[in-house]
């Protein structure tokens, strides 16, 4: 929950999801975390913190092909833009992130998303897999607690 900063009504939902879902449910729930808007923000690199990320969706910096999104747990598809909205390209925090100020601090970005910081834009190219999640808990304990209740 804390590293995706999300409620614990929020991942019981997305666990339900996951469980529902052919495959294995750790995979699956990352998966389906990691396709949030604010996890996609965070990991494009526009943001330094999951805070941050989160912000910037719910203050509506943030658009999904074109449309603005104001919701953090939106699920982003495979193929969908984000990119942050013009108006919004000028102000401090997406100057350093379009510098590429916060790769001091963030993991390399993961292989399924496309980014263009000069641009501010990154493209979900595909599902993420587990294994290229920068994730740092033991999710099969994650499944265990929450198949129990």
């Amino acid at each position: 929950r804390a590293q995706y900063g999300i409620r614990e009504k929020q991942l019981r939902i997305a666990f339900n999801e996951a469980r529902r879902t052919d495959g294995l449910t750790g995979e699956n729930l990352v998966e389906l975390l990691e396709m949030r808007l604010d996890s996609l923000v965070l990991r494009a690199g526009f943001a330094r913190t999951t805070a941050q990320a989160r912000q910037m969706v719910v203050h509506r910096h943030i658009l999904v092909d074109g449309q603005l999104v104001d919701r953090p747990s939106f699920r982003v598809k495979p193929g969908q833009l984000i990119h942050v909205k013009a108006k919004s390209e000028g102000t401090e925090p997406f100057q350093v992130a379009a510098a590429g100020g916060h790769a001091d601090v963030l993991p390399p970005v993961p292989g399924y998303i496309e980014v263009e910081l000069d641009k501010l834009q990154a493209r979900l190219v595909r599902r993420p897999k587990r294994a290229e999640v920068p994730v740092t808990c033991d999710v099969q304990l994650v499944v265990e607690y929450y198949a129990a209740r």
